[in-house]
């Protein structure tokens, strides 16, 4: 089954985070992973607000998890990790 990769994330420092997501993106597409929703807008309805909301649609949940824990992407997490306060989940999807 396909699975989602959802960030709810507040940037704290631009410029890292721009190295984070210059490389985090070859990293998901290396796995089989695309953007679905990246920073666009959104609603709040419930919970703490987070202003940077990110999918991307993986072809299952191992897919996703293989891509968090690779070199690639761990190199690329090495400057999201003090340039923001996020919270990442992978779910699987029904279809």
């Amino acid at each position: 089954m396909p699975a989602l990769w959802i960030a709810h994330v507040i940037v704290t420092d631009e410029e890292a985070y721009g190295k984070y997501a210059k490389l985090a993106g070859p990293a998901i597409a290396k796995h089989g992973g695309h953007f679905i929703a990246r920073a666009a807008r959104y609603v709040q309805l419930e919970g703490r607000d987070r202003p940077r909301n990110v999918v991307a649609k993986f072809p299952s949940v191992e897919a996703a998890e293989a891509c968090y824990h690779s070199p690639e992407y761990q190199e690329a997490l090495s400057h999201a990790r003090n340039a923001s306060d996020r919270d990442l989940v992978i779910v699987e999807t029904t279809e």
